[in-house]
């Protein structure tokens, strides 16, 4: 378990003990290292809530006029009173993921950083009394308590929310009363009932939703919650409810989900049932591009749409719990050197899971995410029935390749911490472990063309030759040099371009392709004709779309990695699509300069023939 050193000031700290950390480091951690995890993670809500309380001291924040004045000092001598009367019910309230969620951003609110939700302040710090309501009848006690009122909604964290249909102000206040089980919300003339129990739906309450994880009686229960504003992370969203079906899709989901993840991740599984607090529906996303969030403040709670099917579900919930456990591991040490002061310049890094460049600390939380979706895949596609198992084959060589190359890029960078070091050196041993691992063939290349794909999108977006090696690069195409100038392969500068999306197409692509090939794509976001047909093999036509795309006005930039896939059968262009598919950028930029300088560009094929005469490594 994890212990408390003391310190000369009397102060205690929480420290690992050494078997988490080396499970932790390694990507792992079962039971045992999340408890620990979670011990550390209530310390750290309790002085968040003292931390508030402080800044309050000095007042309540200023309510408008008509509205039933709220009192934090109330507030916290009710939540006091729960946690001596009935512990266990103050400490399911602390440590839901949303009340972090909250206190966080409650308090950066009350230090004047950006708002990150229009409600005024007094109706933030406010959420303390609905916490504190929501405490005080779980314990059984009676209260009177005013709490905020958001756009005619009062939520109760971890019980329900009550709707006042009356009210027509978007910021409000009402009574929670609570006599022998029995609330009564009131705000102005109009009065909800609930319970008991609150579990039970009445006119005007929405009780929170639970999913039973098995059917194996272990009481093991996650919210599902349509109801708390904190429950989206990191801006607050009002409620939004689902059909008694959707809810039972969830349920049939997750029980399916977690018993794959007994099967083929026991020890996430263990992990995840003390760790894991609650899910937040969303809508169902493109297919094969479902859409999952975690918070580093929101220990346990994960937010994700409706996926495709229980297979990327289950990877989904060990994808954001890696997320979870990072998050609750930098609390107590960090792994990266602090970000570089406002207005300093912060060195960013290409991330093979996302269309942007990401800070060293993002790269990070990336590596250590997907490295558990590695090891998911990994088990699961010999688990995996056989229409199943060629997508498992494929994300598994698709993630251990985008991790290990990741991996490979920082594990000795200087920005690194001790513990940093540690936990990459351990990511870097699974992963070659990993590109060990036998994949068949076809799944193995789709995975290294996907991968490829990607990467070269990307550099044809964000990276930008030097300048000069680019002029110098026109005038001697222009003279008819043999080669283009060694200068240009320089280390190209980066320049985020904040309009890049989708550069994951061929991997949808491919998921199609090993999912259900009788599917028509066409409607994948960012897929063009020339995707399309690249996906379907004809590379022929494939390398006149793109052509026809690079003739145009303001062609796409990602088209030039596109041509060097759609050449790579022509012997006497491999050079040419070697250029593309690995320096994408020098093609687009030469040719940029050549129209602006000329008022023409150059054939596609014949500069990117040229311009491969001169490739060589980044210096």
């Amino acid at each position: 378990m994890a212990d408390s050193r003391g310190a000369a000031n009397g102060l205690t700290f929480h420290r690992l003990s050494a078997p988490s950390v080396r499970a932790l480091a390694r990507g792992e951690g079962g039971r045992a290292a999340v408890e620990e995890l979670l011990t550390a993670e209530r310390s750290r809500r309790l002085l968040l809530l003292r931390a508030l309380a402080d800044g309050l001291s000095g007042g309540d924040p200023a309510q408008p006029a008509g509205t039933d004045p709220m009192s934090h000092g109330a507030a916290w001598s009710l939540l006091g009173r729960a946690q001596r009367e009935a512990p266990q019910a103050f400490e399911d309230i602390l440590m839901c993921p949303h009340t972090g969620m909250w206190l966080s951003l409650a308090l950066r609110r009350m230090r004047g950083a950006t708002a990150y939700e229009d409600a005024p302040l007094w109706v933030v710090v406010g959420h303390l009394s609905a916490l504190a309501a929501a405490a005080a009848a779980r314990a059984g006690l009676d209260f009177t308590l005013t709490v905020p009122v958001r756009h005619g909604r009062v939520p109760l964290p971890t019980l329900g929310c009550a709707v006042l249909a009356e009210a027509t102000e978007p910021w409000g206040t009402a009574q929670v009363q609570a006599r022998d089980g029995l609330l009564r919300i009131t705000g102005g003339r109009e009065t909800v009932t609930a319970g008991p129990p609150w579990s039970r739906a009445a006119p005007g309450w929405h009780a929170v939703r639970r999913l039973e994880l098995d059917g194996t009686g272990s009481g093991k229960f996650l919210m599902l919650d349509e109801l708390d504003p904190y429950r989206t992370f990191p801006h607050p969203s009002p409620p939004r409810l689902l059909s008694a079906a959707e809810a039972r899709t969830w349920q049939d989901l997750i029980s399916d989900a977690w018993e794959i993840l007994r099967r083929d991740e026991p020890e996430s599984a263990e992990a995840m049932r003390v760790g894991l607090m609650s899910l937040a529906p969303t809508p169902a996303r493109e297919r094969y591009r479902p859409h999952s969030v975690t918070a580093g403040d929101a220990f346990g709670g994960v937010m994700a749409s409706r996926p495709d099917d229980v297979a990327q579900l289950a990877a989904t919930l060990v994808h954001e719990f890696q997320h979870t456990k990072l998050g609750g591991l930098i609390h107590l040490g960090p792994l990266s050197a602090p970000p570089a002061p406002k207005g300093a310049r912060e060195q960013l890094f290409y991330a093979p899971w996302r269309d942007d460049p990401r800070p060293l600390s993002g790269l990070l939380q990336g590596i250590y995410a997907f490295a558990g979706v590695a090891r998911f895949w990994c088990v699961h596609r010999h688990a995996a029935d056989a229409a199943q198992a060629p997508m498992a084959h494929f994300e598994f060589a698709l993630w251990r390749a985008q991790v290990s190359s990741t991996v490979e890029l920082v594990h000795r960078h200087e920005h690194l911490t001790a513990l940093g070091r540690r936990l990459l050196g351990a990511l870097r041993g699974r992963c070659l472990q990993w590109m060990a691992e036998p994949v068949p063939p076809p799944e193995l290349a789709l995975a290294q063309e996907a991968a490829d794909d990607h990467r070269a999108r990307w550099r044809a977006h964000h990276l930008r030759p030097p300048a000069a090696a680019v002029e110098d690069a026109v005038w001697a195409w222009r003279r008819g040099a043999d080669r283009p100038p060694a200068a240009l392969a320089v280390r190209p500068k980066l320049v985020p371009d904040a309009e890049t999306r989708y550069l994951d197409t061929a991997a949808v692509l491919a998921r199609y392709r090993l999912g259900d090939p009788a599917a028509d794509p066409s409607a994948v976001e960012g897929a063009c004709a020339a995707d399309l047909l690249l996906a379907r093999g004809d590379l022929p036509g494939a390398r006149e779309a793109f052509l026809a795309q690079l003739g145009g006005k303001q062609p796409p930039s990602a088209a030039w990695a596109g041509l060097g896939r759609a050449i790579a059968d022509t012997p006497e262009l491999r050079d040419a699509s070697r250029l593309l598919r690995h320096f994408p950028e020098r093609a687009c930029a030469v040719q940029s300069a050549l129209e602006h300088v000329t008022g023409q560009g150059a054939d596609p094929v014949e500069l990117a023939r040229w311009l491969g005469r001169g490739e060589a490594q980044e210096s």
